[in-house]
């Protein structure tokens, strides 16, 4: 097992990265914290697999526990939802000591992380992400929040975790659709700040489509190390360090947006944003055309289906304006210098928009049916 660092003064705190490790839970937290009772937020599919060997840990700590099954998938990410999870902890009588549980995805860390900021303004939380997106992204970081029909993720909180505990057996239960949502900020990592990672995933990228252990756990931790970075040198987003964790985001999230939720997954329009904001990273004179194609070529590796889309640009750049990053209605971008470097500007090429939707999806021409 590793253990890892998010440096954020009295509000750091530990991620523990382990094959087996979900029967530790219970313990580690008895470890760290005093909890009156402990609520547990997860899904159907998830508490299917992973429920029984969480809430034995917590038993054997001698916890109060209650549970939150909500529905799986990016749509219930929602204020109604929110309030269920809320009015749940009041029928059980939860206290400010009590403790909120995202076990699952990170649908489930933002929904259980956002009541855990809300709840009595503010009780703690623990991370216990099951798929790889989460994993490596999601659960770090302590961004919470829902979404809302006119844009993703635009309520919420700054709030971070206790603690993560990443098990890595939970990936084998996850279908490939979701472990290359994984990959997809795997590879962002290693393409804003890394060239030597970026190179490493080329090289090992069909190990890790067929989930080899010991390579998972090893880029995991580079991820998260990554992102424990980024966090602690700027954990608000205010000098635009940690901004740069947003590339492919800008143009993903209205992706999303634009399907209502409903037909791309995360980390398939991360995806594609990746790839029309690295082309506007060309149109803008920073990027060469060797390293969009390489990164085109890392991406074209994944299995994706882009069912997506009869794409209105009018509507894309309607979602981008209401980004979190805008200004002013100035959506701002993150721009690749180099595999390996990049920067956040309001300063893009807004006429290549059009050219940079077409490239992406010109790179994934199969249909799902």
């Amino acid at each position: 097992m590793q253990t890892l660092q998010v440096d954020l003064g009295e509000r750091s705190y530990p991620i523990h990265i382990g094959s087996d490790i979900l029967q530790h839970t219970g313990e580690w937290i008895r470890a760290r914290h005093a909890a009156s009772r402990l609520v547990l937020i997860t899904n159907p599919v998830v508490e299917q697999y992973w429920g029984a060997p969480v809430l034995a840990s917590l038993h054997q700590a001698h916890y109060a526990i209650s549970k939150v099954v909500v529905p799986e998938g990016e749509r219930h990410k929602t204020l109604a939802t929110f309030n269920r999870i809320i009015a749940h902890m009041l029928r059980a009588g939860c206290d400010r000591s009590t403790m909120v549980l995202a076990l699952g995805g990170g649908v489930i860390g933002d929904l259980a992380g956002y009541a855990a900021a809300a709840y009595m303004r503010g009780v703690r939380f623990i991370q216990i992400p099951t798929t790889l997106l989460a994993q490596v992204d999601a659960s770090i970081g302590g961004k919470v929040g829902v979404n809302h029909a006119l844009g993703k993720n635009m309520m919420g909180a700054f709030h971070q975790p206790q603690m993560v505990v990443i098990d890595t057996m939970t990936l084998a239960t996850l279908p490939q659709r979701e472990l290359v949502c994984g990959l997809a900020e795997i590879i962002k990592h290693a393409a804003i700040t890394d060239a030597a990672y970026f190179e490493q995933i080329e090289q090992n990228l069909p190990h890790l489509l067929s989930c080899d252990s010991h390579l998972l756990t090893s880029i995991i931790a580079q991820s998260c190390q990554i992102k424990a970075a980024l966090v602690s040198r700027d954990e608000r987003e205010e000098t635009g360090w940690r901004a740069l964790l947003n590339f492919g985001h800008t143009v993903g999230h209205a992706l999303e947006a634009a399907g209502h939720f409903e037909t791309l997954r995360h980390g398939e329009a991360v995806i594609l944003g990746m790839l029309a904001e690295a082309y506007l990273s060309k149109a803008a004179g920073k990027l060469s055309a060797h390293e969009l194609q390489r990164l085109e070529h890392l991406l074209q590796r994944l299995p994706l289906n882009t069912a997506l889309v009869r794409i209105s640009l009018d509507e894309i750049m309607h979602f981008m304006q209401r980004d979190k990053k805008a200004q002013s209605g100035v959506p701002r971008m993150v721009l690749l210098r180099a595999i390996g470097a990049a920067e956040c500007t309001a300063d893009w090429p807004v006429a290549a928009l059009a050219e940079a939707l077409q490239y992406a999806l010109a790179a994934f021409p199969q249909k799902l049916n």
